[in-house]
């Protein structure tokens, strides 16, 4: 499956991988750079329990920390 970025930098998650992952409008996702290229991981409302085991580049710690100041903003 393909998709397009726009040039703001937006692009469509295919409708095919929103209905296998349940992805909803209001859903994140959290985007993994590593040696392997890249990777768009769905961020579930337990952000422990969506990211276990995936924590070794630090996308656990980067998590917490949005989640945190996005509770500051609020």
């Amino acid at each position: 499956m393909r998709s397009t970025i726009t040039e703001r930098g937006q692009t469509v998650v295919p409708a095919e991988i929103r209905r296998q992952f349940h992805l909803s409008p209001s859903d994140r996702l959290e985007w993994v750079v590593d040696s392997q290229g890249i990777r768009v991981v769905p961020v579930r409302a337990n952000p422990i329990a969506a990211f276990r085991g995936q924590g070794k580049g630090g996308s656990t710690q980067r998590l917490l920390q949005d989640r945190k100041e996005e509770l500051v903003g609020e």
